[in-house]
């Protein structure tokens, strides 16, 4: 008893000294980081040549004001002046850390010139070279914000690079919002009217006009656009963005060979769907068609194929993908329909043509301003793969839309009613044009995902606060946790890629550490939505909710499990001593990591490669073959110990665990029995997580619930199995004595071993 006692102790403390060792280092780095600058132009303009931001430039003028302030002069001739977008508008990107870019605006308010300086993002996706990223801010350039300031104009958007959005986003937003903090704050010179009205364009599709046309005129208007390359270029492009591999590896030996004609039309506007499909197969599609959901033709002929030569019917096509807003949806099978040809005059014949239609749930105007993402792939070193992308932009001529032009006040200009302090007046992300956050235009456009994840937190709850009722129905509750790890896996991790990982922990302490600022957190709401989740139910369960129920990786090891149980594989059950000293090395490569983010949080990142989620889940195993293999060792080490990898490698469970031992209640039952005898319920916990002594170890329990089903189960729990036997002895005791019977003796069994006190034979009077 007493080394028992001394063992359950050993469990409670443990993970609280790691918890006080957190906290210690936690509040050393806090007081002793330097408070951060309030404006660091200074800095960075050391990495910038004048001439990159306004052309001809030749020095930077002495710094003014706060924010700062430089003016970029050319021999005595004033040009403009230089801000750093980080000094006066949150630009957090998805590291953590903000992404600093200097700007070159002149004294009327128009953007010259820009240079990324420094950054965290981990830009290193399949295909997405930071140059692209990059250019896609070239839509600022010239770019009069002094319309914008004073309302007359709404910000400018800038090219959506798929698979960095949050980090296009965030720059050109910062960029966006400082050049107009500046402008308000008068210390440019522009001069503007407060309360001038902000003018808002309203475009609509006119489905009146249905005349049809012939394809050298759709061509001509804009109404089909066209991306052409050759093979030549394309080889170019790879060489440019370092992949010489892939640039020595053409699809054919000429270089002027076309690659690709690619074609692009919005098929559900009357007119260029009548013109290139023809009146028959138009009125055919327009009636499958739900109101306001639209379909577009994409067709292409050259050496590359758009929709791929893996495709098959059923899958979907990774090639090409549509995007609008910040969002990009790719189409399946269902929402493809092959043509043989193009009905309209003079339409070439196309190796490729196909209508998709934009599945309803993706919200898509049609009149608004979109792209057709192509991806150009080319094979690499070994089996991989290297990837190029290619955005064809696409806006609806007017002739096809109805614009109305609507006038609202704006928030007056800073200074208007009273004058400007020395240095400016530095505004909220509120006040300026727009008006809106980017984190909330980030929510608005996720409404559909973020209903479908509350509503699933919703059911989880009510499954915990009604896990009595559950268990006691094996069969059902059996059904309803695969179904939730189902959900959890294939929605929530695989399409919705809500994983969660060690990296937004670091983060998060890293935040706390330089600057908190809760908009880059908004900005991925289903992350914030679900680490909102986890942290309630770490008061009330600990880590058991996310680690059993809500990690799409966990779901993927224990379904993987399940089938393998199903298919007769071998379990290995680890002895307990071994077993209990393995569970230490999470906590140290979870502590190893704080630490390293503490020196370099971009190293820690690199580090935390040790999570096979990114591989497994948000790439979807498209990756370099090094992180698949090691995705796909976890997952095989799992088919025979159920989920290996949470049980002794997560560093995300570790730091879950550590602030899980605060929790409220305890809403695991156990019996006095639970340990001494009885060993059942430690025997089938699915992770161990059960002390031989029969204390539950919440720091590695899963929540899985297994050992409540137990405890419910008259005939598998031999203290519930006891308590039926005295309750059939006292019905049969009770039945005897009214029909004036003597008592039997008679032996009772379980699943035929005689069962007493201790588990042995007994003999009892019925």
């Amino acid at each position: 008893m007493i080394e028992s006692a001394r063992r359950q102790h050993r469990i409670h403390s443990f993970p609280a000294w790691f918890a006080v060792l957190l906290l210690a280092l936690l509040a050393i780095f806090v007081l002793a980081s330097p408070g951060h600058a309030a404006g660091q132009l200074g800095a960075y303009l050391e990495k910038v040549q004048p001439g990159e931001l306004f052309d001809g430039a030749d020095r930077f003028g002495d710094l003014s004001g706060d924010p700062p302030i430089a003016p970029v002069m050319r021999g005595d001739e004033l040009l403009g002046y230089a801000y750093l977008n980080s000094d006066f508008s949150s630009s957090i990107g998805y590291s953590g850390k903000p992404i600093h870019i200097v700007v070159g605006i002149d004294p009327k308010g128009v953007i010259r010139g820009f240079k990324l300086i420094d950054h965290k993002e981990p830009i290193v996706l399949i295909g997405i070279p930071e140059e692209k990223v990059i250019a896609s801010m070239n839509a600022l350039i010239d770019k009069d914000m002094s319309r914008v300031a004073s309302g007359a104009e709404r910000p400018p958007q800038i090219d959506i690079v798929s698979g960095a959005t949050v980090t296009v986003l965030v720059m050109g937003d910062s960029v966006s919002r400082a050049a107009v903090q500046l402008i308000r704050s008068h210390r440019l010179g522009v001069d503007l009217e407060p309360g001038v009205a902000a003018v808002t364009e309203t475009r609509k599709l006119d489905l009146s006009k249905s005349e049809t046309s012939d394809w050298q005129t759709l061509l001509g208007d804009g109404s089909v656009r066209s991306l052409r390359m050759t093979v030549g270029e394309v080889s170019d492009a790879f060489r440019q963005a370092g992949q010489t591999i892939a640039a020595d590896k053409p699809e054919t030996k000429n270089p002027g060979d076309r690659f690709i004609d690619l074609y692009l039309a919005p098929v559900s506007v009357p007119t260029i769907g009548r013109t290139l499909l023809g009146d028959a197969a138009y009125e055919r599609m327009a009636a499958k068609l739900k109101p306001g959901q639209s379909a577009i033709l994409v067709a292409g002929d050259g050496a590359y194929s758009f929709k791929g030569s893996g495709y098959v019917r059923g899958g979907i096509f990774d090639r090409i993908e549509l995007l609008q807003s910040g969002q990009g949806v790719r189409f399946r099978d269902r929402n493809h329909t092959r043509l043989p040809a193009l009905a309209a005059n003079g339409a070439p014949r196309l190796r490729e043509i196909a209508l998709f239609v934009v599945p309803p749930e993706f919200a898509f105007d049609v009149a608004q301003p979109f792209e057709l993402q192509l991806l150009v792939q080319r094979s690499a070193e070994g089996r991989n793969k290297s990837v190029l992308p290619y955005n064809l932009s696409y806006i609806l001529p007017d002739k096809y839309v109805t614009i109305e032009k609507i006038a609202a006040p704006v928030v007056p200009a800073a200074g208007a009613d009273q004058a400007p302090a020395p240095g400016g007046d530095r505004l909220t992300d509120q006040q300026v044009a727009d008006g809106q956050p980017l984190w909330m235009r980030i929510w608005d456009m996720n409404r559909i995902n973020i209903g479908i994840t509350i509503a699933a937190l919703l059911v989880l709850t009510g499954i915990f606060f009604f896990q009595d009722w559950l268990v006691k129905r094996p069969v059902l509750f059996a059904w309803v946790r695969r179904s939730y790890l189902l959900f959890t896996l294939v929605w929530l991790g695989w399409y919705a890629n809500a994983q969660l990982s060690v990296v937004n922990v670091l983060t998060f302490a890293n935040s706390l550490m330089t600057g908190f600022n809760w908009e880059f957190f908004l900005s991925a709401p289903l992350i914030f939505i679900l680490w909102a989740s986890v942290a309630a139910g770490l008061l009330f369960w600990g880590r058991g909710p996310f680690c059993g129920w809500l990690c799409p990786f966990g779901a993927l090891q224990e379904l993987t499990n399940n089938v393998a149980q199903w298919l007769k594989v071998p379990q290995i059950r680890l002895p307990w001593g071994l077993h209990e000293r393995l569970w230490p090395i999470k906590y140290i490569i979870f502590l190893g990591l704080f630490g390293l983010s503490l020196y370099s949080l971009a190293l820690a990142e690199m580090f935390s490669e040790v999570e096979p989620f990114k591989t497994a889940i948000v790439l979807k195993f498209a990756r370099e073959w090094p992180f698949v293999i090691f995705a796909l060792t976890m997952l095989s080490a799992g088919l025979f110990i159920e989920r290996f990898y949470c049980r002794y490698l997560c560093p995300l469970g570790a730091a879950l665990a550590i602030p899980g031992r605060i929790r409220m209640f305890e809403w695991l039952k156990r019996y006095p029995e639970c340990g001494s005898p009885c060993q059942r319920c430690a025997k089938e916990c699915p992770v161990q997580s059960i002390h031989p002594e029969g204390q539950i170890n919440v720091n590695e329990c899963i929540y899985c619930m297994h050992c409540q089903e137990l405890y419910h189960d008259d005939h598998r729990c031999p203290h519930m199995i006891q308590v039926r036997l005295k309750r059939e002895k006292f019905s049969a005791l009770s039945t005897s004595t009214s029909r004036g019977e003597a008592p039997a003796k008679v032996a009772v069994t379980h699943n035929g071993a005689p069962i007493g006190k201790a588990g042995g034979a007994t003999e009892q009077t019925a």
